[in-house]
């Protein structure tokens, strides 16, 4: 059995984990830390992908980054390539999928954050880049690194939105789920077995170590 399924699935979740790492980040930053207009509302778009059929969040991805989109034509004429159908797009699609999950556990971490070290430093003359960096990410690493994990399941895991947004292919293989889909129609239940409980193994081992982490951030926390 190959497992080159399963390596390409990883690959794809990394990048994905690592984009939405830096967007979610910022955007968990911009809903505590800033007074939006309608912030339900942002918070509600933000975790959108968890409630949309995988499908219709494909669509959507397809209508934004497609050949006949803005975003798809400005890509095509600065990369020569399109986004839609390559390795690109699939870490794209697992990116959206996942994000509102990483945007929560930071925002959980940033919430766990003392004020009063915020403040004194601030009152000590340092920049809000310092403080930042120095003392609100540190502290709240404990979350960033739980949605990393969170994160990096999902998109290990994501299957709809990715199929319709890269194909069932990625230069020859597919991913870990569409492998099992295509095996399991094949018949070869002892593949779609291996691959399913790799992947379960995994799936359960990160899911462990973000509760550990977010129980960290909140001691007093069932």
């Amino acid at each position: 059995m190959s497992w080159a399924p399963l390596w390409l699935s990883f690959e794809i979740a990394s990048l994905a984990t690592v984009l939405t790492l830096v967007v979610g980040t910022a955007l968990a930053l911009l809903l505590n830390w800033r007074r939006l207009p309608m912030r339900n509302l942002f918070d509600a778009i933000i975790s959108a992908p968890l409630v949309l059929p995988p499908t219709v969040l494909g669509y959507y991805l397809l209508v934004v980054l497609g050949t006949n989109s803005a975003l798809g034509r400005a890509w095509e004429s600065i990369f020569g390539s399109p986004i839609i159908f390559t390795f690109t797009g699939a870490v794209i699609a697992a990116a959206v999928g996942s994000l509102p999950l990483v945007v929560r556990s930071v925002r959980l971490g940033l919430e766990a954050v003392d004020p009063s070290v915020v403040n004194a430093a601030r009152t000590l003359g340092a920049r809000p880049v310092r403080v930042l960096f120095t003392i609100v990410l540190p502290l709240a690493a404990p979350g960033i690194v739980a949605g990393a994990m969170l994160g990096f399941a999902r998109a290990l895991g994501d299957y709809g939105a990715t199929q319709m947004v890269a194909g069932s292919r990625i230069d020859g293989t597919p991913t870990a789920s569409i492998f099992v889909m295509d095996q399991l129609l094949a018949g070869n239940d002892d593949q779609v077995f291996k691959m399913s409980l790799a992947a379960t193994l995994f799936g359960i081992a990160m899911l462990y170590y973000a509760n550990r982490l977010t129980r960290r951030m909140h001691p007093n926390r069932s």
